[in-house]
């Protein structure tokens, strides 16, 4: 990772999805205060922040932290969830092993169908110079 990196580490999201930008930009204030920096996963990968096989970029939403490490998935909420102080009672549920595969199952299905929803939440407009 680059000098300028976040301390704790990128959230990295699929930037053709607009459910996906509109919800990490969200919380990206309260995710800031704790050190996670967004980046869209195409840029990512452009850029080297991510190296992972082109054909599974967009499988998962995921975190990458400071030291290397790529969580994914429901995973990377229960990650940054543990270092929210008001979100800790979802990450102590949702890591107890049956509360654990209830949130991935969920995860698992909304992931499939995001672009159903996200044709409702539109992309940004990019300024055309």
């Amino acid at each position: 990772m680059s000098s300028s990196a976040p301390y704790r580490g990128w959230i990295l999201y699929d930037g053709s999805c607009g459910f996906c930008y509109w919800w990490v930009h969200f919380w990206q204030k309260v995710v800031a205060k704790r050190g996670f920096a967004l980046k869209d996963l195409q840029t990512a990968l452009a850029d080297g922040t991510l190296t992972i096989e082109k054909d599974r970029l967009l499988d998962d939403i995921r975190v990458l932290d400071a030291e290397g490490r790529l969580i994914c998935g429901a995973d990377a909420y229960l990650y940054v969830a543990k270092r929210i102080w008001w979100a800790l009672p979802f990450y102590a549920l949702f890591s107890l092993p049956v509360f654990r595969q209830i949130l991935w199952a969920g995860y698992r299905w909304f992931n499939r169908n995001r672009f159903r929803i996200s044709k409702h939440c539109r992309l940004p407009k990019v300024p055309r110079t």
